[in-house]
């Protein structure tokens, strides 16, 4: 539990807290903030490069490490802040030359953006796929909700090769037959694109590790974000839970603080209740992770209950405050937006539950 952190991640938390009220008060200072500002904090700190540091030597953050980092930053309400860390290997970690030279480099440095390809529409009469031409790999297919790829330089992209199996294949976004159907925007402000890919020729060598492990390869970096999903969610809740704190012990027009009334207090209990509940399985999942053991199952109990949870914390949260919170531009009504996006990313919630029935009841996995 957070509680029995080793002192190095005590450490770490410590610091995180440091340079999360830095940030803050520059955010509630200039709301226009430059994320420059806030980049020359995180450098200062040493948490720009915490995804994927550029140094080879560098040691790689544990799930532990990540669970501490978005549960702190959520606790502060600075998830989704601009400048707060570098871009992340994602998909692209440990790739060998040339795809290091030629894409994560220049990723990581800030000289290329990345998105990620992976879910068909539902009208997809065929999954992505590629068929092998000599040192070629032909594309051909469709993929939506790829989440910033109008802006990308490339989409690393699941394709199924004909007889070989899903591989992960990197395909620039200018190559010819790489077309953008539409752009569209979610509740949280976040861009996605619908693309489509017709006779789009690679070379073989953009095919990110062998062919046939393109699925495996993409669902750890899935479950590792859904850990991500979860910690931030309970941190998050932490924020709220004191923000309804300083509310309802404030003077009320009422003349008595909504505090000392019972049904609030019962509402308010719940929030605290299940923000606990959830902060204690993201720590005991990342301590599993970290162990080496298998933890699917205990990522997607995770992720699934921390997202609903913030939903609902946020939620009451609203409830207790009133119609002011509804208003545009307050930060429970922003969040309520955000915050209803997670319960479908990197796999909406009841997809997940049937997930979990079959690791329990087929493949024998996972534990209570």
């Amino acid at each position: 539990m957070p509680e029995s952190l080793t002192p190095q991640q005590s450490d770490f938390q410590l610091k995180l807290e440091q340079f999360a009220r830095q940030v803050q008060a520059v955010v509630e200072e200039r709301p226009d903030y430059d994320a420059g500002t806030i980049k020359e904090l995180s450098q200062k700190h040493g948490i720009w490069d915490f995804n994927h540091p550029i140094d080879p030597k560098a040691s790689r953050p544990t799930l532990m490490d990540q669970a501490i980092l978005y549960d702190t930053l959520g606790s502060f309400n600075l998830i989704g802040t601009r400048g707060l860390f570098g871009p992340s290997p994602g998909i692209l970690a440990n790739v060998n030359e040339p795809l290091r030279s030629q894409y994560l480099i220049p990723l990581l440095e800030g000289q290329k953006r990345a998105a990620f390809g992976f879910t068909e529409p539902d009208d997809a009469e065929r999954a992505t796929h590629g068929s092998l031409q000599g040192d070629e790999l032909v594309v051909n297919g469709q993929k939506s909700y790829v989440t910033g790829g109008a802006d990308a330089d490339f989409i690393n992209t699941l394709v199924e090769l004909d007889g070989l199996g899903p591989a992960v294949v990197i395909i620039d976004r200018l190559t010819d037959g790489v077309t953008i159907d539409k752009v569209f925007r979610s509740t949280d402000g976040s861009h996605h694109a619908y693309m489509r890919f017709v006779d789009v020729r690679v070379p073989m060598h953009n095919i990110v590790g062998e062919p046939g492990e393109g699925m495996p390869r993409a669902m750890t970096q899935i479950t590792n974000t859904r850990l991500v999903f979860a910690a931030q969610s309970a941190g998050l809740a932490r924020w709220v839970i004191d923000y309804v704190s300083r509310h309802i012990q404030a003077p009320h027009r009422s003349g008595q603080p909504l505090a000392t009334r019972e049904g609030v207090r019962l509402r308010y209990a719940d929030m605290r209740i299940k923000a606990y509940a959830a902060r204690s399985m993201v720590y005991r999942t990342a301590r599993l992770a970290d162990a080496g053991e298998n933890f699917i199952n205990e990522v997607i109990a995770s992720k699934v209950f921390a997202t609903e949870m913030i939903g609902e914390v946020v939620d009451t949260a609203i409830q207790l405050v009133g119609g002011n919170a509804l208003r545009a531009g307050h930060p429970l009504e922003s969040l309520q937006r955000t915050v209803r996006t997670w319960r479908l990313a990197e796999g909406a919630s009841d997809i997940l539950r049937l997930n979990l029935v079959r690791g329990d009841l087929e493949l024998n996995k996972g534990r209570i």
